[in-house]
């Protein structure tokens, strides 16, 4: 069957569903396959619960006119999604970035939802299953989409691009991670810039934050928007402070946000930048920023007894736990910083932890505490530090603290899973 077959069927259904746990009526069910599972085994329980059509790829489980047999089912995840794209012809502002992708596709879906129908990414469905996912939950009622792209490999942005064909483009940064994947920073910046390689030769614009040399330098012949306050700029906002909270100044609005930390700054200011591009008006982006609050364990303050908690732990890395470091420094009181493994970092790992390890202990922290093999692993010289080799050690002596009147840091790398932490307290 043709894609554009397909899609007429897609058509029929309300929305694309790949869990016969989450199945509502008229889905189309794609039947997925991974190293522990086969979808084509619950196309008959799909049909059952409901769905209107289930896409496989092995003819013994077509069953019925609602099964559609193709040579591979992803495959044709993709390129469904692709020719949706098309057939909507709506502008697409994709990002990616080694940190603070989701936060930045929040805030900006968060201005840009205040004038126009908006439909963004998902919590981080930013992979090659996820973003087709995500163009897939458009329709034609969308004015906007916002899709968040991840990669810990090269030549997996350029995929996500030729199917996404975005017409606007964003890069938080180029950071420490996934350097397993990637193999270098090197790489990583090589890797991320698959999105710019598109967008130039398609012609199509990219938001260059001004602060960031690399990001500018890769950007000279590109059709651009500039934000930030250099003097190339096209678009001024300032940093004022992050006391916690990070507050900016643009066209002489004061906004303060929600969020904690400068390292946030370049994400807000991105978000202000693409509400000017799209025509939304000033006091409208200052209140959607303001209004905006983080959440799903992304800087997220929680008041828990007589305790102030910085919970930040849906992911890490090298670059990211860095910035959280610097910023918790700056905070006032007793503090305790309680940090995870970071993952995917290939030969840098033991390298890279002991680095982190030894900037903790440099800075105004009163107890650092690190938690998994990584972390056990590295050389300690301060008794401030407590090191457990994995979380259930952390978790049985950590009940013979008792902390009040103390301001947390917890951060860790997404397999930690250091949000229960809080249990604990």
């Amino acid at each position: 069957m043709k894609i554009e077959q397909i899609h007429n069927l897609f058509l029929e259904c309300n929305s694309v569903c790949t869990d016969t746990r989450k199945i509502n009526k008229d889905d189309i069910f794609f039947a997925l396959k991974g190293d522990n599972f086969n979808g084509n085994t619950y196309a008959e329980q799909a049909i059952k619960k409901g769905a209107k059509y289930v896409i496989i790829d092995d003819k013994e489980y077509k069953i019925s006119d609602k099964t559609i047999l193709v040579n591979n089912v992803i495959k044709t995840l993709q390129e469904l999604a692709s020719y949706h794209r098309t057939f909507l012809n709506i502008p697409i502002i994709a990002l990616t970035g080694s940190n603070g992708k989701t936060t930045t596709k929040e805030l900006i879906n968060a201005v840009l939802s205040e004038k126009y129908k908006t439909t963004a990414t998902l919590g981080n469905l930013n992979n090659h299953i996820g973003v087709p996912l995500t163009l897939l939950s458009m329709n034609p009622n969308t004015e906007i989409g916002i899709v968040e792209m991840g990669a810990n490999h090269l030549k997996e942005i350029a995929f996500l691009c030729n199917i996404t064909k975005p017409d606007y483009g964003y890069i938080t940064n180029f950071g420490k991670a996934h350097l397993e994947g990637f193999g270098s920073v090197e790489g990583v910046i090589k890797g991320k810039s698959e999105m710019y390689d598109y967008l130039i030769a398609n012609r199509k614009t990219i938001f260059v934050n001004g602060n960031d040399a690399i990001q500018v330098n890769k950007t000279n012949d590109a059709k651009r928007l500039v934000f930030g306050n250099t003097n190339s700029a096209n678009i001024n906002i300032d940093f004022i402070d992050a006391k916690p909270f990070v507050e900016s100044k643009y066209n002489d609005l004061n906004i303060k946000s929600q969020l904690i930390g400068d390292y946030n700054f370049n994400n807000i200011a991105a978000a202000i930048t693409m509400g000017n591009y799209f025509n939304v008006k000033d006091n409208v982006i200052k209140n959607a920023i303001e209004n905006y609050v983080p959440n799903n364990n992304r800087s997220q303050i929680i008041k828990k007894g007589y305790n102030k908690i910085i919970l930040d732990a849906y992911n890490a890395n090298p670059t990211s736990i860095n910035a959280a470091l610097l910023n918790f420094e700056k905070q006032t009181g007793h503090k305790i910083a309680v940090l995870g493994d970071m993952f995917e970092l290939g030969n840098e790992t033991k390298q890279e932890h002991q680095t982190i390890t030894d900037l903790a202990i440099s800075l105004n922290i009163d107890k650092i505490i690190l938690i998994g093999e990584n972390f056990y692993q590295s050389k300690v010289s301060s008794e401030k530090v407590v090191q457990y080799k994995t979380f259930e050690e952390f978790k049985k002596h950590f009940k013979i603290y008792t902390i009040k009147n103390t301001t947390l840091l917890i951060k860790g790398s997404r397999g930690m899973a250091l949000e229960r932490v809080l249990e604990s307290l």
